[in-house]
């Protein structure tokens, strides 16, 4: 099956409300322009160095979405550009985005990532952090940033009960912080669910799905 065809096949089970990030770490540029010219506009990378390469020599209209951990002395080379970062887990990493937001005249969308899973490697906030961060005093005062809403990855098993479960608390942890918003929160995303998982995520009330595999085949 050709990147084209498998981006269709996806894009047509996906319902409308839904985005498609098709997670291109990895892949060649060529890869990625296939998926363009296919319709896609929108990428998922997770090193940045490998995401400002690949910014550099495609088209302008694309949206580049980090969606791996982020350190943040990394964050400047990206903040030119990114469009969304996924995985943010900590205030000191808010702060920084902010701070390289100014400096590029912009506002930078983010996701607050939730750990859901039962593995060890995951990052991520649990609900009382991110409840702490975002009633602080330092939150507000971030006007350079905008929080869309959270993210969350699901244990990597074959139980479907428990990975279920795991995104219906995610979605319940994002129903609960609305009465939270504030000037620098619109809380409309529920980003969960990849190649394995994101019907059963959207089921559980997903609004984005990063998706690699299941476009550009294996890594």
């Amino acid at each position: 099956m050709s990147i084209q065809s498998n981006l269709n096949t996806i894009k047509a089970s996906l319902p409308e409300h839904v985005t498609l990030v098709a997670v291109s770490k990895t892949k060649p540029v060529s890869d990625l322009m296939q998926a363009y010219e296919a319709g896609q506009r929108i990428f998922g990378e997770n090193k940045i160095q490998e995401m400002t390469e690949k910014w550099e020599q495609m088209p302008k209209d694309i949206q580049w979405h980090m969606i791996g951990h982020v350190q943040s002395n990394k964050v400047k080379f990206m903040a030119p550009y990114v469009t969304l970062i996924h995985g943010v887990d900590s205030l000191k990493l808010l702060q920084e985005i902010n701070k390289q937001a100014l400096k590029n005249n912009r506002t930078i969308d983010c996701l607050l990532q939730i750990y859901i899973a039962e593995e060890e490697s995951k990052f991520g906030l649990d609900e009382n952090e991110l409840n702490e961060l975002l009633t602080s005093v330092e939150f507000k005062e971030l006007k350079n940033i905008r929080i869309l809403g959270l993210m969350g990855m699901a244990t990597f098993t074959e139980d479907q009960n428990q990975i279920k479960k795991e995104f219906t608390h995610l979605k319940s942890i994002f129903d609960s912080i609305q009465t939270l918003k504030t000037e620098n929160c619109e809380l409309n995303t529920v980003s969960m669910g990849m190649s394995g998982d994101y019907q059963l995520a959207i089921e559980c009330g997903s609004t984005m799905v990063r998706i690699g595999s299941s476009i550009f085949g294996g890594r």
